[in-house]
């Protein structure tokens, strides 16, 4: 084995990765598919912009993407 600890790298992921089809934020952190796909790869100022941003997108995301009436709304509309 080697001595070479594997750094750990700051991650807003909270394991619920969907992606919201009009803005493409992940519903879960708020980041994009691309900010995910190279976020290892980012350097840790730019991981840092993209977490400031994060609270702003998802509080647009539950503000204009709330469910009128929730699923049984929805299942009641699909008769």
């Amino acid at each position: 084995m080697s001595d070479r600890a594997i750094p750990k790298i700051q991650s807003p992921c909270v394991q619920l990765c969907v992606i919201e089809p009009d803005s493409g934020f992940c519903m879960g952190c708020g980041r994009t598919r691309d900010e995910i796909a190279s976020w290892i790869s980012l350097a840790p100022v730019q991981r840092a912009a993209v977490i400031a941003q994060l609270d702003h997108r998802l509080e647009n995301l539950t503000r204009n993407k709330r469910r009128k009436g929730g699923r049984r709304n929805r299942l009641a509309n699909t008769g």
